[in-house]
């Protein structure tokens, strides 16, 4: 259950994965993907170089164009891919 935790660590793996922590120290690597294809907003996501420009800001990830994805979403991916 996401408690308002913010991300604290961010490294670029590969292609569209970027490896995430925690405050509370959930982790994991989480394939962005499937945001690439979500709209306008995300196109610019499928520029590889674009791609690996994000940053931490406010506790969770964005990139130049100030999209973000919501923390507890990312959170939640973390938390199913320690349950497996």
């Amino acid at each position: 259950m996401w408690n308002m935790n913010d991300i604290t660590h961010l490294e670029y793996k590969r292609s569209y994965v970027y490896h995430i922590v925690f405050d509370d120290g959930t982790q994991g690597d989480i394939d962005f993907s499937p945001y690439v294809q979500r709209g306008k907003i995300f196109q610019p996501l499928a520029d590889p170089l674009f791609f690996q420009q994000a940053r931490i800001e406010g506790g969770t990830i964005v990139w130049p164009n100030n999209v973000d994805i919501a923390p507890e979403t990312l959170y939640e991916q973390c938390e199913r891919m320690c349950a497996e």
